[in-house]
């Protein structure tokens, strides 16, 4: 299996196209400045050692040069068997309020954004846990199935905002029943974190943490907002045009249900934590869940990679020194060759 350790610099290869229309731009002015100056043959006769096919054989060293080097700064790896790797570990469902209401500014910037930054800094302190993305707002989907691998994780968390769900809503039971479902027949211990606003006009959320918790699953809970409120922000691209109103044109105001989170905690076994402009609420959630008793997990990866970045380099420097050593003058020996059976 082949990899790029450092894949943002293949942008580079851009320098190739561009190096080719300069080289071309370049003839093509020459060939005007020649034609100008004067007559082609008097010229040649002027220069007779000017070789043209040479300065091809140049420019295409420098582009070949330069493929190899961007390559090189790729840094190809290489792996060499897929191995079994055991870590110790719990497995962690991450679920994710994507409902209108979490973008509320009553938390800095907003309650999603700031639910994203905290289970990105709970992503960084996670050590052999399998995690997994759950989001909902009027129905729930698994974002990403159970992982170790934590990059992967980060990415499907930028994509997340509230177009990505269809229908509207808080289904809070609902997702903590897919997460239930998705740990799937595993002796690992497991845990769900629910990041939320709380107000939850769908499911039973408090019988489906007490099922998931009879099963042997943790449900934490994390309320995301502040008790008095905020009104929700409607707009498009960045650009807010108002805030939602209900039927009678009053402003609507979402408001932090921590009774409802802290019920849920409670029947899930877990615990509760608020967030507010100082703190995400997480650090609190991470030590419970650090308490937890971790298991055994295996997984597959492949090891042992080597890099191959050196082969890559040093053909690049080879090719950039031999371009130095070819003149761009006609070799002295051809002049004494007679191509066409000329007498001089």
């Amino acid at each position: 299996m082949i990899r790029f350790a450092n894949p943002e610099y293949i942008y580079l290869l851009i320098i190739v196209p561009v190096l080719i229309l300069f080289f071309l731009y370049y003839r093509s002015w020459k060939k005007n400045a020649l034609r100008r100056f004067g007559d082609h043959d008097v010229i040649r006769q002027l220069m007779p050692n000017q070789s043209h096919a040479k300065g091809l054989i140049k420019l295409l060293i420098i582009l070949i040069g330069i493929t190899y080097l961007v390559f090189g700064l790729l840094d190809p790896q290489v792996g060499s068997k897929l191995e079994k790797v055991k870590r110790e570990g719990i497995d962690l469902y991450l679920v994710l309020d994507v409902s209108n209401s979490m973008l509320a500014e009553d938390i800095k910037p907003n309650r999603l954004e700031r639910s994203k930054l905290a289970i990105s800094n709970l992503i960084d302190k996670l050590e052999g846990d399998r995690i997994g993305i759950i989001i909902f707002a009027g129905n729930a989907y698994k974002q990403l199935p159970l992982t170790t691998d934590y990059s992967a994780a980060r990415l499907f968390l930028s994509v997340v905002d509230t177009k990505i769900v269809p229908s509207q809503g808080t289904a809070i039971g609902e997702a903590i029943d897919m997460a239930t479902i998705s740990f799937g027949e595993t002796d690992h211990n497991k845990a769900v974190v629910v990041i939320t606003d709380g107000e939850n006009h769908e499911d039973d959320a408090v019988g489906a943490a007490k099922k998931a918790n009879e099963l042997g699953i943790k449900i934490f809970t994390v309320g995301m907002g502040l008790p008095e409120g905020a009104p929700i922000p409607i707009g498009d691209n960045g650009t807010q045009r108002g805030f939602k109103k209900d039927r009678e044109g009053k402003t609507v105001i979402t408001k932090l249900d921590e009774d409802m989170l802290r019920k849920i905690a409670a029947s899930g076994g877990g615990s509760y934590a608020r967030a507010n402009n100082s703190t995400t609420g997480l650090n609190k959630i991470f030590d419970d869940i650090n308490a937890i008793d971790k298991k055994e997990i295996e997984t597959r990866q492949y090891t042992n990679y080597e890099d191959r970045f050196q082969l890559f380099i040093a053909v690049a420097l080879i090719l950039f020194l031999l371009e130095l050593l070819i003149a761009d003058r006609r070799a002295s020996w051809t002049n004494k060759i007679d191509f066409f059976g000329k007498s001089k």
